[in-house]
């Protein structure tokens, strides 16, 4: 937010209109009746409406009275003085999904009550950030699956002979002990089992993948189990490049995926996921052990109108053992998060009440640098 404080309202209207549509942050002026004046590019992309409705519409068309940011720009249009704002939820039921953005507002001098406004929106950083965590996250269930691998499962397998010992010589009633104890045994080795995944360091074998067969792959499995009754929308963009990945493991990053979106929809009336792939350049990121940057253009998504993920999950949905199923281990979105970190991708997650969307993003095949 350095940069934009440093950006003053004189200097923004001497600004030539293309250099303002080219800089990647929203910026709009606020007349004191709330009209819309000069909007630029990315203002368009935020509101997600052309300059030409923008201005037929004032902001108070966008965001309720109670919004922090129409606080932020009455402040200033009353004391005349700039003001910045970090961490600002500027969400509203106009436009899709969650916002949160750093703002910038500064009176405009020619101009009386009228203000200019400058956001960073920070979704994706901090999408980036959880993304960090994932990984922090993926490396203790490593440390904790190879300790478990050693110290946990061979005790379980005495533990389990000694009860099957015992069962040949138990009476009716304590067979039934010794069977839980059998059973509960199983149980323990099978989550061990799930979590040694973690601890599989060895390189991923991985060729150049057209996306949309591993989700074609998965769409039939969906079709012709738990989603049969489940409308499945597909909406690809046909010119994807290839990707560099495993193909059994993409799907099962997928599967795990839609299976979720598919528990969240249970019981309710017209259930519907939605596919979708698109490319969109722009999004690079910091390579792993690099100082590179690597472009993560492709966005590949998973979106359903089920009851949602709790607001206090959100933030931890892909940390291990983080569940809201009854019957859940909390390994399953760890695991995606772990593939996909494996593959030089990232995902994040959008959810309300009737919406919830997983976006991945990942890069393209470059065949110089395919292991």
């Amino acid at each position: 937010m350095e940069a934009a404080e440093a950006i003053q309202a004189q200097d923004l209207a001497e600004l030539p209109e293309a250099v303002l549509n080219a800089l990647p942050h929203p910026i709009f002026v606020v007349s004191g009746d709330g009209d819309f004046g000069f909007v630029n590019a990315a203002a368009e992309a935020f509101f997600q409406m052309s300059v030409s409705l923008l201005k037929a519409r004032q902001l108070s068309w966008f965001l309720p009275d109670s919004s922090p940011m129409r606080t932020l720009i009455e402040e200033v249009q009353k004391d005349r003085r700039p003001v910045s704002e970090y961490r600002v939820d500027v969400s509203s039921p106009r436009m899709e999904g969650s916002r949160w953005v750093d703002v910038y507002v500064s009176p405009v001098a020619e101009q009386p009550d009228s203000v200019v406004v400058l956001l960073q929106v920070r979704s994706m950083a901090e999408k980036l950030d959880k993304q960090l965590t994932h990984r922090g996250a993926a490396r203790t269930v490593t440390g904790l699956a190879s300790m478990l691998a050693h110290e946990i499962k061979n005790p379980l397998s005495g533990i389990r002979g000694a009860a099957q010992l015992l069962e040949t010589v138990a009476g009716e009633d304590d067979r039934a002990l010794t069977r839980l104890i059998t059973e509960e045994a199983d149980r323990i080795v099978r989550l061990v089992d799930r979590m040694e995944v973690f601890s599989d360091e060895r390189p991923i074998e991985r060729d150049p993948i057209n996306i949309h067969a591993v989700l074609e792959h998965v769409k039939s499995i969906a079709s012709s189990g738990f989603a049969r009754n489940i409308k499945i929308t597909e909406l690809y963009d046909p010119s994807l490049p290839l990707v560099l990945g495993n193909r059994d493991q993409l799907i099962q990053v997928f599967l795990n995926l839609v299976k979720n979106a598919c528990e969240a929809m249970e019981g309710q009336e017209n259930p519907s996921l939605t596919l979708s792939t698109a490319f969109r350049p722009g999004m690079r990121v910091a390579a792993q052990g690099t100082r590179n940057r690597v472009s993560l253009p492709i966005e590949l998504s998973v979106k359903d109108n089920g009851s949602g993920i709790p607001d206090d999950m959100q933030s931890y949905m892909f940390d291990p053992f983080v569940t809201s199923k009854t019957n859940g281990s909390g390994l399953g979105l760890a695991l995606v998060a772990k593939i996909l970190d494996d593959h030089g991708g990232i995902i994040s997650c959008d959810s309300k009440p009737g919406r919830t969307k997983f976006k991945v993003l990942m890069p393209t095949w470059n065949p110089e640098q395919q292991d």
